[in-house]
Order: C-alpha cells, then structure tokens, then sequence
C-alpha cells in the first residue's frame, strides 16, 4: 500500500478514537485513564489491520507511538477469539522481542494495564539478573513474555518455556536487533513458534538483515509506514555548537545540563560517562549514569531518579539510546558525536517524542568537524554550525531557566581505628588505606574505586568516599 506521509506535517489528516478502530472498551478505559485520548499515526494505521489479525510491518521514528501499536491488539485478540482458557506453565501465548532490558522493562509498563483489564498477566525475561524470579513465574503460567532474545533461548534450551502456543510474536526495534547481531537468535526463536501465528515487525529501517525476516517469517504482510526511513522528527529542532578545545567543551556542557527539564548528555565511553555524571552532580546538578557496566538494579534505580525526576539530567551511552523511553525530555546534548548516522538518530529520538517538540545539540571540536559534517549528510538533517561559549546568547536562550543548585550529599568519611586500618560497616578491619586521610578505597583512574577485595563499588546515584568517588556500581563489562 502507499506509504503515508508524516502525519505531524498534515495538518488535513482528519482525527479519530481508539473506539472507532474497532478498539474494545476495557482497553478505551485503560487509555483514558492515562490520558491517552486520541491515537497516534501509527496506531491509525495499523490497528484496522492488527486487530483483524494480519501480519503487519510497522516502520516509523522512535517515540512515533509504536509500543501501544502493537500492545492493543496482542491484548485485544489474546482475550477475545484467541482467548485458549487456562493458562499453561511455560508456554505464553503472547510474545514480544526487544533489543535491550530497558525496552523491554518500558514495554512491559505499558502492557501491564492493558493486559490487566482482561487478567493476562506479563512477564519480562532479560540477562543480567538471576534467572529465578523469570523461572518461577514461568511455572506460575504467564500469558504474554516480553524478553529478549538470548536470556529466553538460554530458557528455552533449559525447557523452562516452549513457544509452541504462542498466538502472536511482536519483534520491537527489529533494525537495532541487526545492529547488536541478534538476528540469527531471532530467527531461531521465530522458527520456534508457529507458523500460522500472527506475526508484527516494528522497525526504523529494513536494513542489515531485516528485510530477510520479513520474507521467511511474515505472510502477506501490510506495510505502515508514518514517515521516511531515517528521517528526523519534524518536531525536533537540531544545533551544532563549536567549540575551541576542550575546557570551552566542558564549560558549554555544564551550562546545558543546567536547565529545569530533562535532559539526556550521549557520550561514547561509559567510563566518561561515570565520570560526568558524577561532576554535574558536586557542581550541584543532580545526575545520574546509564551505561553497560552497572547492574540491572542501578540501571532500574538511576532510570527511576531519571524518570521521577529527582535526577534532571542523564549521562548515557548508547547503550540507552534505544532503550530510554522518558516523556518530556526537552533536550538531548551529543556530548561526544556519534560515529554513525544511525545512531545520531536514535540518541536524538529520545526527545520531540508523539509529536512534543524538543531540541538536539551536538558539541563539536574543531578535529571533529569534518566528520560531523559527513555524519549530517548522512542523517539528511541540514544545520550550520554556530562558535558557542557557555555565555553565548544562544546557548542562554536554549537553556532558558537555570535550575537551583543542589547541594551534593555528603562525601562519607570512613572510621579508623587510629593505627592506619579502616573499618568495615560490619566491624571487621579491613587493610591499610592506600588514599590520603585513612579511606579504604583504591583509586582508578577518573575517579571509579574498588575495595581491597577487588568488588566494585555500587549504589545508584553518585557519590563519593575519602579515598575517590564512584558511581552506580555493577560488574565490570566491555561494552557501553
């Protein structure tokens, strides 16, 4: 079918309601309950066909609205003519893909309500974590899995879940599975459900491999598409700001991170990461980390400061560009430029979400010009660069407000009993300090400590001991 145009650009498409898509009325409530009164491009296009039960491939941005898309109908069709009574354990008959935990934790909040408006219940499966709590409720009967794939097929070797009931298969963010070479897993728990399941595929682009799962697993499947691939939000107004070195770099990033709303800073590295979070919180910007070396636990506690609000500001690497799924994010600062195009779009698409305007701004130094220049072509976003200091009038007036300081918490001072040995919370002693003033902490470079013992720090939020100061802790990874 012919492929829509963006819908925020037409200002004649007309306006409709979820009850008028054929949407049930428990579900409407749900909705509206929320909030959610109107639906989104996507979800006008595809529910007709969703809720009939054709397979469908949904292409449109991130934050086009694509999780209620595909959570209405798996939830309609499952408790209404697909509804097989009593659930059995191990074997959901609802099942949903997502590249990372974040995503799949967020797309479970949003199927929980809807779920439960029929009693289905929905459990998330992820690596990271203990598999038992994901067992037990396995065998306690779960109707809808959100997983992703390599902790479910460790599962399904294990014979804890079988995928041989599952009614209707979601793959969510299908290009970023490609990207994180997930596709030959995908394509084995695929060919683990049945073939005459309802299939829905949402992805931002048809590339590296995508194209290939749509043609084996997808039967005349109908194509959605709200907007052009790789294009930018409408709604999304995009800055480049040079800068002279270094100390201007940093200067110019602690003022845009000084605003009142939320904000998310991409870097590179996740040691960088750690570390400017940490600064921005002692310089009284309360901040937190998102990266691949904290634990599932401070991913979720430094989200939940994120999303409540008590953190303004959220340091990540791209290891949350996908997954990070916050309203009203009002800008996202490229700390470090991306190194492709792809993933510029992506960190970008955390802000100017379901039609919200939002503004990006990459800081680049002068060796990084060129390469920027290349990467905007790539992304078809046209911008001219603007010489930026943190006291430039542009940058004052992108950053509006400036929020109140907040005092970070105090730095603990551990105790000594006199002769040089710190002591443990627990009472025992522990080895001679090797920081100055008696702390027990070994310092690594950028601040990052460990115990004598060689376990890393952990906690969420940041704070700081005698001997260095450290982050969210979790275990030590390769990738951000």
């Amino acid at each position: 079918m012919p492929e829509r145009p963006d819908y925020l650009s037409d200002t004649t498409a007309p306006t409709t309601t979820f009850a008028a898509l054929g949407v049930r009325e428990p579900l409407v409530r749900v909705l509206a309950a929320k909030g959610i009164a109107s639906p989104f491009p996507i979800q006008v296009d595809t529910l007709p066909d969703t809720l009939a039960g054709r397979d469908v491939l949904g292409r449109g941005k991130t934050g086009s609205g694509k999780t209620l898309a595909f959570s209405i109908p798996m939830v309609s069709r499952l408790a209404g003519e697909l509804s097989g009574g009593k659930r059995r354990p191990g074997r959901p008959v609802g099942l949903v893909l997502a590249p990372t935990r974040e995503l799949a934790t967020q797309i479970t909040a949003v199927l929980e309500p809807l779920a439960a408006a029929y009693d289905l219940r929905v459990t998330t499966i992820f690596g990271g974590v203990s598999q038992n709590r994901q067992v037990s409720a396995l065998k306690a009967g779960v109707d809808i899995v959100v997983a992703c794939p390599g902790r479910l097929e460790d599962l399904m070797k294990q014979k804890f879940v079988s995928l041989d009931a599952v009614e209707i298969t979601v793959l969510d963010e299908a290009d970023h599975m490609a990207d994180l070479g997930f596709l030959p897993v995908v394509t084995r728990i695929l060919t683990a459900t049945p073939q005459k399941g309802q299939r829905l595929l949402f992805s931002a682009t048809l590339d590296n491999g995508v194209d290939k799962l749509v043609k084996r697993f997808l039967k005349n499947e109908v194509l959605h598409s709200v907007d052009e691939a790789n294009s930018p939000v409408a709604a999304m107004t995009h800055h480049v700001f040079d800068v002279d070195g270094v100390e201007s770099k940093r200067k110019l990033v602690e003022r845009l991170a000084s605003g009142t709303g939320r904000r998310i800073l991409f870097m590179r590295t996740k040691h960088q990461a750690r570390k400017l979070a940490r600064q921005l919180t002692e310089s009284g910007i309360p901040s937190v980390d998102l990266h691949g070396n904290l634990s599932q636990a401070a991913r979720d506690r430094n989200l939940a400061s994120f999303s409540a609000g008590e953190a303004r500001v959220l340091v990540a690497t791209d290891v949350a560009a996908r997954g990070v799924h916050v309203d009203d994010v009002e800008l996202v600062v490229h700390v470090d430029p991306p190194a492709e195009h792809k993933a510029y779009l992506h960190r970008s698409g955390r802000t100017a979400r379901a039609g919200s305007a939002g503004d990006v701004v990459t800081v680049v130094l002068p060796e990084q010009r060129k390469d920027l220049a290349v990467l905007m072509r790539k992304a078809a976003i046209k911008v001219t660069p603007v010489r930026s200091t943190a006291d430039s009038a542009h940058v004052l007036d992108l950053v509006g407000d400036i929020a109140a300081h907040v005092a970070p918490a105090p730095k603990p001072v551990p105790a000594t009993n006199g002769g040089g040995r710190s002591r443990r919370p627990d009472g025992a002693q522990g080895g001679r300090a090797h920081s100055q003033g008696g702390g027990a902490r070994r310092t690594r470079p950028g601040g990052a400590g460990r115990t004598r013992g060689g376990s890393p720090a952990g906690g969420g939020a940041h704070t700081a001991s005698a001997g260095g100061s450290r982050s969210a802790g979790g275990s030590r990874r390769r990738q951000g």
